[in-house]
């Protein structure tokens, strides 16, 4: 079975395919196929962007497409920057720039006040559009300070919960094991492997 990751962010295909590693599927990428054309993230949720990046995908390929939109939302700032997570310093702003951002607009905000969670939510959707959608929370808080070269994004800023190294201080293994892609993987997996015994 092939299945397109409806993704350009080479992070986030490694780590799907860390994870699905041991499924029966072959995993292609957008960047298989070279006239893809762009989809818009307009959606106001992270199942939204998901449903419409999977739906356009598996439409112009003709094959299931599993589409991702994951971000940090951040209890201090009302939910933010979520959706525009990888946009949250403008629309052509880099992991330092997000990052640079989020830390001003935290800089009088207490420790205690730093709660944040990383949403992921997996659409997996089949050629006639029908649509599956798995869904990962990693809870934690916003450090003062970038810590850690791993991984992407925020991760540098962010710990998981009970712990006291960032998810870029973590190995490959560690973050797979506590990530908000991770468990929504997990759930995508378990989904695959029913349907293959069904």
């Amino acid at each position: 079975m092939k299945i397109v990751l409806a993704t350009k962010n080479k992070k986030k295909v490694e780590e799907i395919q860390r994870v699905l590693a041991g499924l029966p599927v072959t995993l292609l990428t957008i960047a298989d196929f070279p006239d893809m054309p762009d989809v818009v993230e307009d959606g106001d949720t992270f199942e939204a962007n998901a449903v419409k990046k999977g739906v356009e995908i598996a439409r112009h390929t003709g094959c299931m497409a599993l589409a991702d939109d994951s971000g940090l939302v951040v209890d201090a700032l009302d939910g933010a920057p979520g959706v525009y997570s990888a946009r949250f310093a403008g629309p052509d702003a880099d992991d330092l720039a997000n990052s640079e951002k989020l830390l001003r607009d935290l800089e009088a905000v207490p420790e205690e006040k730093r709660s944040a969670r990383f949403v992921c939510v997996l659409a997996l959707v089949d050629a006639q559009g029908k649509v599956h959608t798995f869904e990962g929370k990693s809870e934690g808080t916003i450090g003062w300070t970038p810590k850690g070269v791993n991984g992407f994004g925020y991760d540098p800023l962010f710990y998981p919960q009970g712990h006291r190294r960032t998810f870029a201080e973590m190995s490959n293994q560690e973050k797979d094991e506590r990530s908000h892609r991770g468990f929504a993987l997990v759930e995508f997996a378990r989904f695959m492997k029913a349907s293959q015994t069904s």
